[in-house]
């Protein structure tokens, strides 16, 4: 059979995730400490253990410890605190490195398609 015929011949598993990912920190960002921003925690932990499960399935084991560092900043059982100007620049600026490493991730993990 013509490989071509369907597309590439890999997929990005991890490309979905990663982009509500980005935009969970957005809006996280939009609504920080309130009401959402335990929900927005759960949502992005869960998601970056998700493309970390990708990464390791698409044999890409350098992203593991990226998203097990986000799942475990961004973790909503235990949450850090982030109290004074430069701890909250640094949770703003923590954010936007996230989102744009979850892009980053979405179109570089790939693994082989199974037909």
């Amino acid at each position: 059979m013509d490989e071509n015929r369907y597309g590439p011949s890999f997929q990005r598993n991890a490309l979905a995730p990663s982009i509500i990912a980005a935009l969970a920190l957005v809006a996280a960002q939009l609504w920080l400490a309130g009401a959402w921003d335990e929900l927005l925690r759960y949502v992005i932990s869960i998601l970056a253990l998700i493309v970390g499960w990708f990464a390791v399935q698409a044999k890409h084991w350098w992203w593991v410890p990226v998203f097990l560092a986000i799942a475990v900043i961004w973790n909503p059982v235990v949450p850090f605190t982030w109290e004074g100007e430069a701890l909250t620049a640094f949770w703003f600026w923590g954010h936007v490195v996230a989102a744009a490493l979850f892009v980053l991730a979405g179109f570089l993990i790939k693994s082989p398609r199974e037909d």
